[in-house]
Order: structure tokens, then sequence, then C-alpha cells
């Protein structure tokens, strides 16, 4: 079996994406990479926020289902996200900033030998920052180079997935019997595994959790986590040796951008293995990526209808002259 390279990307749920593009762009200085639509349910906008070329293993991405009720946290959810900063030094940069933009967080904290920050946004949405000061494994991407974050502090990718589970002994033979996870390191009930080249880039913390209720999959929480595979070869591998061990999957699906399978590999727990490539530079030139509408050839017949179906939303950005601060 070809391995799984690390994190590809997280998908989450919006109530707003004009505040979800504000958050991004000006609180996080994440880049807007690709402004389109969800290509199952093409009335919502389907948001990639990434490093400065879209790499895989950088992006976070949201929908914003029309009329969802908010979600509500608790086991047997892909609970918070991490975004990597390259040092300790750029914590407290963060943490600075956080106080100053005033977005709720927990303040610098220790986990398995990093320090990170966890903070969430508008929707309650959990998020965190974890320093690569040390680390080896996956690398990492590349700022965005016109954002308003200085570089040498700025996120470059995601990092560690957390994921509450309630039968942490069946997850745990999911993760290492059937993906090749390895788990590496525990601290009472949170368990670490990373896959692949390891390090922040290729890693889940797993919360074993049989004291909250079920959470509730709403605005404010995450869709699915996405791994990563090397191109079209390797996912055919993954499609044919799922099924071996009784997962049912969604097959083959071409999203353009990559292509991509899907499982439910526990309750209510999405997995996603999808491809490094094509990516998003293919149609759009680097100075304007995420500006306009864009869609995949097989929705390109659609447009006047999605235009007219989807609220305007103004994201250029290449006319403004972002300050470092």
């Amino acid at each position: 079996m070809s391995q799984l390279k690390g994190i590809h990307h997280v998908t989450a749920i919006t109530s707003s994406a004009e505040r979800n593009y504000h958050f991004f762009t000006y609180t996080l200085g994440m880049r807007l990479v690709k402004k389109t639509v969800n290509q199952d349910d093409i009335q919502t906008y389907h948001l990639f926020f990434a490093d400065d070329e879209g790499n895989p293993g950088t992006d976070m991405t949201f929908f914003d289902f029309p009329g969802i009720p908010k979600g509500e946290h608790g086991t047997n959810e892909i609970y918070r996200t991490a975004f990597r900063v390259p040092s300790d030094d750029a914590m407290e940069y963060w943490q600075k900033r956080f106080e100053r933009l005033e977005v709720q967080h927990g303040g610098i904290e220790a986990q398995f030998g990093k320090q990170v920050i966890n903070f969430s946004d508008f929707d309650d949405q959990k998020y965190q920052l974890i320093s690569d000061e040390g680390n080896q494994g996956v690398k990492s991407g590349i700022p965005w180079q016109n954002g308003p974050v200085p570089l040498n502090y700025a996120i470059t990718g995601l990092g560690p997935i957390h994921i509450r589970i309630s039968n942490f002994d069946f997850f745990k033979k999911v993760l290492e019997q059937v993906l090749n996870f390895n788990q590496i390191a525990n601290n009472d009930s949170h368990y670490l595994f990373e896959v692949g080249e390891g390090g922040n880039g290729a890693q889940i913390i797993v919360e074993h959790n049989t004291d909250l209720p079920e959470g509730r999959q709403g605005y404010g929480t995450v869709h699915h986590v996405a791994f990563r595979v090397e191109d079209r070869a390797a996912l055919e591998e993954w499609i044919n040796y799922l099924p071996t061990f009784g997962l049912q999957t969604s097959g083959f699906v071409d999203r353009f951008f990559f292509q991509s399978l899907y499982a439910r590999v526990a309750p209510q727990i999405l997995f996603e293995w999808a491809t490094d490539g094509p990516g998003f530079m293919g149609d759009e030139p680097y100075e304007t990526l995420g500006e306009k509408l864009s869609l995949p050839p097989f929705l390109e017949p659609k447009r006047e209808q999605i235009e007219a179906s989807v609220r305007p939303i103004d994201t250029v950005r290449s006319t403004i002259d972002f300050k470092k601060e």
C-alpha cells in the first residue's frame, strides 16, 4: 500500500462566508487561494485558505450551508484544527496579536513537548497554533508573502488534528491496522499518532472521551479531514484496499483541484483521501488567486445559474497593500 503522506486539508462549516473570509485573511493572515462552490450543493460557497501557493497540507476550507443550525461540540467529533507557525518566538507574537484583536484564546501551553495556543472564532470553531520549533517530518508550506503577518511569524500549514472518540480501542485499530498510523505518545486520555514522515504535519491527537454527549454537526464544527496521497495510482490502491476491511467508500471522486475518496471510519468521523495535485494554480494566475468565482469545467455550463444563487463576496486583495504588523 502507498502510505499516507500527512494531512491534506480540513473542511469545516461556517455561519458566514463573509466573516470567515475576513477572519482568515485579516486576523490569521492565510491566503484565500480558491473561491468556488460545494460541488454537491452548488448554492453553497466553498472557500479554501492556504499558504502562499495553495500547497497540499496547508489548506483549511469552509462550506456555508444556507440555514444550517449551530453545531454542538462533543465526543465522536473532529474537534480542533491546528496550524503550524515557525517557532516559539512566533507563539509570543500570536498571543499578543490575539489579545490586540480580541480573539478568544487560552494562552501559550505545552502539548506533547510543543508550545500551542488554543483559540476559537466567531462560530466557536476550535483551532490551535502549534510551534514548529525542533519539529522534524513533513515540511510545511510557504507563508502568504503579501499578507498582514510578518513572514517569520506567519502560519505555514496544518498541524495535528484533534479527534474526540468514545470507542477508543476500535478507532486505534482503524488508525494502526488500516491506515498505518503509529502511536508515539500519550498523556492521560490523549494519544498522539503519526503517519508517513511524521511531525506536526502528519499527526492526529485522539482524546478518549465517554463523558460528553455526541457532537452534532452544524456551523462551528468540522465536516471532514483529508489525508495526502501522491497521485491517482495511489488513490486507486486505497479504493481497492479499504473495502477489504469492511469500510464503505464513496469510490473515486474528481474534485478537479485534486482527486478524492471518502470513508466514514468511526461514528460521525469522515476521512478523505486526496491527491497532491493538480492543485489550485491551474485556472487562475498567482497574483489574483481566489479573487474570482472559480468553477471546475464540469460546472462551467451552470455558471450563470450558480452566480445567480450565491451572493457576491468581494475577495480582491491584489490591490491592497497589507501592512505587516
